[in-house]
């Protein structure tokens, strides 16, 4: 199986610990956010994983060359220019479409998330709704939220103010729900990702939406889920390690 680890922002919130260091490699109770997200992929199943890099790159690049990938076959994408979530998987969609797997759904993982989300039932309910994404959502405050109908299809997105809301797909009631930067995605979107240059996976989500396409949310809220966006969020999540709750 095949995954996408996308490690390619800034860190920006985190600094100052990423003023020396990509955010990949901050580092909570010891191991690195990438050490800890790689295990959590190898713990599902895959064994072959794309990282997206730019800040620091070479720090990345020799940091898994001197862990022998963890065992795994690990390949990176240079982004001279950061290219968000969805130009980063544009570049990086070679790695899918190889013959050996270009049929098979694979993960996209933020570097700077950590949860206990269970992505075996998160595949089986991709698989069962033939979906071409199946993003994993919890109901919880956020500044962004993406709106999904009764059947939980992705129908629009909804930004700070009520008003400011965007509707791709009619409905007759939608739920706001916040996304965790978790997807399961079958390869054939690649070929439907018209989107060019520097663009948010989350626009092509949308645009795919209000053209029928089924982009479906795996609702996860029973599971632990953390942000590691602050270096607060870091010590936060240490502490629930050592509490147990991230092995849950």
């Amino acid at each position: 199986m095949k995954a996408m680890i996308l490690a390619a922002g800034l860190g920006t919130r985190l600094r100052p610990l990423t003023d020396n260091r990509p955010k990949a490699l901050a580092e909570i109770a010891g191991r690195t956010l990438l050490d800890i997200t790689l295990a959590r992929l190898r713990a599902f199943g895959v064994s072959e994983v794309i990282v997206n890099i730019h800040h620091f790159a070479d720090m990345v690049v020799d940091y898994l060359k001197s862990r022998d990938n963890f065992g795994m076959r690990i390949e990176v994408s240079r982004e001279d220019l950061l290219l968000d979530t969805g130009g980063g998987l544009k570049k990086a969609g070679w790695f899918f479409l190889e013959a050996s797997g270009r049929e098979e759904p694979f993960l996209l993982h933020n570097v700077d998330v950590i949860s206990t989300i269970d992505l075996q039932r998160m595949m089986q309910s991709h698989r069962q709704n033939k979906a071409l994404a199946t993003l994993a959502v919890q109901e919880r405050e956020t500044t962004r939220y993406l709106l999904f109908d009764e059947h939980l299809q992705l129908c629009g997105r909804k930004a700070g103010r009520e008003q400011d809301v965007e509707i791709v797909r009619s409905s007759k009631q939608s739920k706001a729900l916040a996304f965790s930067g978790i997807h399961i995605i079958s390869p054939r979107l690649l070929a439907k990702m018209t989107e060019v240059g520097v663009f948010s996976i989350i626009t092509s989500y949308l645009r795919l939406a209000g053209q029928g396409e089924s982009i479906v949310a795996f609702r996860a809220d029973e599971y632990y889920w953390r942000d590691l966006g602050k270096p607060d969020d870091l010590q936060q999540a240490a502490q629930d390690l050592e509490q147990k709750a991230l092995r849950r």
